[in-house]
């Protein structure tokens, strides 16, 4: 099966108290679909349901992300979640807290019919 990537978007996710890099990531994704309605799947004979979607999420710490509550926030398609090294980490004046930024890259793919290997 070779994939087509069809649709690169990009989002960016905050947790202003607690420094929970699930929540930004989630809101990450969310930021990167949340202007998107896809219709295109009719014309070339798929459904959502075919869809290939990756999922890279930038957070300081990527061991802290919960993949399986960021691949949630898609509603279509297989989706993959891997966290990196990357986002931000801004430490609150007083110690003790920071604000957490996640980003986001969502990567639609399908696959192309073709049989190639």
């Amino acid at each position: 099966m070779t994939r087509i990537r069809c649709i690169t978007e990009m989002g960016m996710g905050v947790d202003v108290h607690g420094r929970d890099a699930t929540k930004a990531a989630r809101r990450a994704v969310s930021d990167a679909i949340r202007h998107s309605s896809l219709g295109f799947f009719r014309m070339l004979g798929k459904t959502p349901h075919d869809m290939y979607v990756d999922v890279t999420i930038g957070v300081p710490d990527p061991a802290a992300v919960d993949v399986d509550a960021v691949a949630a926030e898609l509603p279509y398609g297989t989706v993959t979640v891997t966290a990196v090294a990357g986002g931000l980490e801004i430490p609150a004046e007083g110690g003790g807290d920071a604000i957490l930024i996640a980003n986001a890259a969502v990567l639609v793919s399908l696959d192309d019919d073709s049989g190639a290997r």
